[in-house]
């Protein structure tokens, strides 16, 4: 048998962040994030005895599977918002006032999932001897999970049990409730539960590349001019340098993961995915130009790089806080590029919402050009149109898609604003897509793909495709 725990997120966001400096939302919710939910519950109800002992069994049962839905994160806005009760020990000070209050800078990373309803599933439970009448008691009452505007709806089952789920990331403990409490009473804040070591499980029907629809979205909010979108794979080699320099500067120089450098332990490419780093330009509409707005950190697998405690102190190494701004911005100068990023706000442009590159779709088209992964061979145009199709039948492979069902491949992008692939023979050289060395002499092109079933993104594709080259967009994305 099975006890089940039903979530559902009435306003299909979850406002949840780990820690309060952390911008990367907290999704789909923990366990210890639930625990805790519950636990305050019992405490506004009056800590009754019968509900503590049923927190002290939930705690003592092993870690629950979690089923959700993917989806991608809304990325915060700055909010100004007064801090709590101040005390100045002065009589009539109005400070003390919210409206006379200093407003603080704050950030609410939200995540918006494609299925509002979360699942926590403890297998091996005697269902029928299971406290569920006293749980559902403390889940009615929990109004919500994480911050106060992510109203929930929670209900204890016996039945309900979804198809698939995964191993949650963090679990609770026996002692986890009296932890809380003697946090609460001191006035501090509860560390997050106990990390669980996660296992590669899929959890949707639909097929999904090396890539995270877990992004940092970086934000062009300096007076600098930006580099033209041709130039993007420049500013991404940049960018991942200065990553590189953050974890130097935190004294790591020798554990720089292979995750961010893209190389082994000897210098070697890496073989396992890496960190991407694409630009984000105004593309795909009707009066789009292709200027860049901002670059996306856009990790491998589930994502984890982007909450891992190293990679924040690198990021936060090499950045620097904004009083006036609210937010944390990066200086990036190298190779003639100087320009100023930060994390992107919600509500912002809505061209660097990642939605389109992170959609579940069966057509796909490039928005960068792909670069080849070997040089062609073939002669003549119908030979060649052939080579450039199986490489790309192979580029799709490379990151754990199906083989496209069809493939339309030329110079120009479906994706209205994007820039051709190269330049006609009468234009100058400055039009032509600026690439590291490594691939100055491989062959661009631009492509559309279609799947026999939806895929969801992102797809990025070729030996371009971690400086942002082969950057897809989904032409008719669907409800996953």
């Amino acid at each position: 048998m099975a006890l089940v725990l039903e979530i559902e997120h009435l306003l299909g966001v979850a406002f949840a962040a780990q820690s309060p400096a952390s911008v990367v939302p907290d999704w789909p919710p923990q366990p210890d994030r639930v625990f805790s939910a519950l636990t305050a519950t019992w405490g506004a109800r009056g800590e009754r005895s019968d509900e503590r002992r049923v927190l002290e069994w939930l705690e003592a049962q092993p870690a629950p599977e979690v089923a959700a839905s993917g989806g991608f994160a809304r990325t915060p806005a700055t909010a100004f918002v007064p801090p709590n009760d101040p005390g100045t020990g002065r009589v009539g000070d109005r400070s003390v006032m919210p409206a006379f209050r200093r407003r603080q800078p704050r950030r609410f990373p939200a995540f918006r999932p494609d299925d509002p309803v979360v699942r926590f599933v403890w297998h091996n439970v005697d269902a029928d001897h299971a406290p569920i009448a006293t749980l559902n008691a403390l889940a009615a009452d929990t109004p919500y999970i994480g911050h106060s505007t992510s109203l929930t709806r929670c209900c204890f089952r016996a039945d309900g049990v979804p198809a698939q789920a995964m191993p949650p990331r963090r679990r609770v403990y026996a002692g986890r409730l009296a932890e809380l409490e003697h946090l609460y009473r001191a006035g501090r804040r509860p560390n997050p539960g106990e990390e669980v070591r996660l296992s590669t499980v899929v959890t949707t029907e639909q097929a999904a590349g090396a890539f995270a629809d877990r992004w940092l979205v970086l934000e062009h909010v300096g007076e600098e001019e930006m580099p033209d979108l041709r130039a993007s794979a420049l500013v991404s080699i940049a960018l991942r340098r200065a990553l590189m320099s953050g974890y130097r500067k935190n004294g790591q120089a020798m554990m720089i993961p292979a995750v961010v450098t893209g190389h082994a332990a000897d210098g070697s490419p890496s073989a396992d995915s890496h960190l991407a780093i694409a630009p984000l330009a105004f593309v795909g509409s009707a009066f789009a130009d292709g200027h860049v707005l901002g670059f996306a950190l856009i990790p491998p697998g589930d994502g984890q790089l982007l909450v891992d405690e190293d990679f924040r102190d690198a990021v936060r190494r090499i950045s620097s806080w904004n009083a006036v701004q609210g937010w944390r911005e990066l200086h990036l100068s190298a190779n003639g590029i100087e320009l100023t990023l930060a994390p992107s706000g919600e509500g912002g442009r809505s061209s660097l919402d990642p939605a389109p590159y992170v959609a579940v779709a069966t057509t796909w088209a490039t928005c960068t050009p792909v670069v080849l992964d070997r040089h062609l061979k073939a002669r003549g145009n119908a030979a060649r149109e052939a080579e450039i199709e199986a490489l790309l039948r192979q580029a799709c492979r490379n990151i754990g898609l199906p083989e496209p069902a069809r493939i339309a491949v030329g110079k120009h992008s479906a994706v209205s604003g994007a820039p051709p692939a190269y330049p006609s023979a009468r234009m100058p050289r400055w039009t032509r897509w600026r690439l590291p060395k490594s691939l100055e002499s491989r062959q661009l092109t631009h492509a559309v793909l279609q799947f026999a079933t939806p895929v969801r993104g992102p797809v990025i594709l070729g030996a371009g495709r971690f400086v942002g080259l082969g950057l897809c967009r989904a032409l008719d994305s669907e409800t996953a």
